[in-house]
């Protein structure tokens, strides 16, 4: 996997490429926290740093592992319903365990999605029919949303507003 840019070329190459970059600048958000610290409850929501990298790699299972693969549920190898349970994480698992999960995550929707060309479609639930060029670009915008997110808790963890 490449993170470096990919500006000019093929439109797969280049959507791949964002892909890959954003899942890159998700992990980079909680990197090198403590394990404390990437559990922090800085907003109202479930929205951690470590728990923002679950919801990820469920988000990687369901959409690549459950709707284009056509697994099971029983057959994905994590948690991949579409629900608030993608945030959740529990005491045994340290940042680090995540992170590799979403990775393994990422690696196996890579390979999903190289089975299919961009106009090869599939029905979803409650979008319809959406093609393998549209799920790229929705987890495009999922992760970098996601990023943004990471961002503005890692700040906040790192630089805590004065009392």
């Amino acid at each position: 996997m490449s993170t470096h840019g990919i500006t000019d070329g093929a439109e797969r190459a280049i959507i791949e490429n964002m892909l890959d970059r954003n899942r890159a600048a998700l992990i980079e958000t909680a990197r090198g926290l403590s394990e404390a610290d990437a559990r922090r409850r800085l907003v109202a929501s479930l929205t951690t740093p470590i728990s923002l990298l679950k919801h990820a790699a469920a988000a990687e299972r369901i959409w690549f592992q459950r709707f284009w693969a056509g697994l099971d549920e029983s057959e994905c190898d994590g948690y991949s319903r579409r629900d608030e349970g993608t945030f959740t994480v529990t005491d045994d698992e340290s940042l680090a365990d995540v992170i590799a999960e979403f990775e393994r995550a990422s690696r196996r929707s890579r390979e999903i999605a190289s089975r299919f060309d961009l106009d090869d479609a599939v029905d979803i639930p409650r979008e319809g029919k959406v093609s393998m060029r549209w799920t790229l670009l929705a987890m495009i915008q999922e992760f970098a949303r996601h990023a943004g997110h990471g961002d503005i808790l890692r700040e906040q963890i790192d630089n805590p507003a004065p009392r």
